[in-house]
């Protein structure tokens, strides 16, 4: 039996305490239909979107994990949410935007959702696997917990 460092369990947990962010789609949706002026039906669209892209992207994900591997798969959902947190700081005042960076965010939740469990698989010895994966969904409680205060800090 292997032991597992914290050097390797810290990046870990912090993709699981970023794949819980996932959960601020609820109130930034809310601030961003305020900003921009939308109807409920067109707010609504935004939440659905992340849900959506997971979805479509969860089976093909597992192909591409195949093909390139888990951590590069983990390496590629943290780069596409990024990317998704970003594209509102440069071009938040339009509707498009907006939809665009919520699909980028149920790409990237898609990706990690999707990959980071069979990471941690080859990461963590089988008799401690069930409790690090316990502790990594308690991570993400803390961030889906969290998420919705930084949102109104950020908006404010």
């Amino acid at each position: 039996m292997k032991k597992t460092s914290l050097a390797v369990l810290l990046p870990v947990m912090l993709c699981f305490f970023s794949m819980g962010f996932v959960d601020l789609v609820g109130i930034a949706s809310n601030y961003v239909q305020k900003d921009l002026g939308l109807s409920d039906s067109e707010a609504s669209i935004m939440p659905s979107l992340v849900f959506f892209w997971f979805l479509i992207f969860s089976v093909p994900t597992g192909m591409l994990m195949n093909k390139i591997g888990r951590k590069k798969t983990v390496l590629l959902s943290i780069l596409v949410t990024v990317l998704s947190l970003i594209i509102p700081l440069f071009g938040g005042q339009s509707y498009y935007v907006m939809l665009f960076a919520f699909s980028l965010l149920g790409i990237g939740n898609a990706l990690m959702q999707t990959s980071l469990n069979p990471l941690v698989g080859g990461i963590v010895s089988g008799d401690s696997l069930a409790s690090t994966l316990t502790f990594g969904q308690f991570v993400k409680a803390i961030a889906s917990f969290l998420a919705p205060y930084i949102a109104m800090w950020g908006a404010t």
